[in-house]
């Protein structure tokens, strides 16, 4: 079974989901920070694909791009990070980037390399769901990936109701139409969107992204769905940290509640 379908199995609420940059703040930090997490209390660890472009992202997580680049990150390196990690990591792990550098890749070669490492599934902002449907979905359950589409306010209920069918893992549900960024505070106008997502009563679980930073934002986003995914604010943690280990611990334990 795929490890994200056993999360959501056991654990239907509270799900915390930690986005960060492959190759940032240093090149090598990449198994540190995924250790630090998972045992900080993330449920799920999202490994983001530095890419020269990322028009779906604020200015925190364009910026940890251009430095994971700088420093050298490609893919193959990060796969090459990657290698063994699950015999430490046991949560799921998730990959999320644009289309353009995993197609220079290669999408086969890319696939047999997630699924020889480890890696449970796939977030790709920028997949049209007829390509997936058409060109990708068989390739990706032949790896055992599990495919996340992203919803955001202005999702159609049609549209949603596709995209739930075509879900076999997790919902990534878009607080707002603007970019990434950590944000103060859930609007009224969020909470309407969440219950009325809520009400569809999907069959996928859905975690919220896009402006959750602290435990307010978490717990809020918490009860509409079955958690959270946090990234600039995480990213901002690990930016200027002197020792990783140590605040992503302390970070998670201020968000979860400790």
């Amino acid at each position: 079974m795929n490890r994200i379908h056993k999360l959501f199995q056991e654990k239907q609420s509270r799900v915390l989901s930690i986005y960060f940059t492959a190759g940032f703040p240093k090149l090598e930090d990449t198994m540190s920070i995924m250790e630090a997490a998972q045992a900080g209390g993330a449920d799920i660890i999202e490994i983001g694909v530095p890419y020269s472009d990322p028009v779906a992202d604020g200015p925190t997580i364009q910026d940890s791009n251009m430095i994971a680049l700088g420093n050298g990150i490609s893919l193959k390196k990060i796969f090459d990070q990657l290698r063994g990690f699950r015999a430490k990591i046991h949560i799921p792990v998730v990959m999320m980037g644009y289309l353009n550098p995993i197609m220079q890749y290669g999408i086969e070669a890319f696939c047999e390399k997630c699924k020889e490492v480890g890696v449970d599934g796939l977030i790709l902002p920028d997949l049209p769901m007829q390509q997936y449907i058409d060109d990708y979905k068989e390739l990706f359950e032949q790896h055992g990936l599990v495919n996340t589409f992203l919803i955001s306010p202005q999702t159609s209920e049609k549209r949603i109701r596709q995209i739930d069918e075509n879900t076999s893992g997790f919902i990534y549900m878009v607080s707002s139409h603007s970019i990434t960024g950590a944000k103060t505070g859930i609007s009224e106008e969020q909470i309407s969107y969440f219950e009325r997502v809520k009400a569809m009563n999907l069959k996928n679980p859905r975690l919220i992204g896009f402006g959750i930073s602290d435990s307010e934002t978490f717990s809020k986003a918490s009860e509409f769905s079955n958690g959270a995914i946090i990234g600039s604010a995480f990213i901002k943690t690990i930016k200027d940290s002197k020792n990783l280990s140590e605040d992503i611990r302390s970070y998670l334990a201020k968000v979860i509640g400790k």
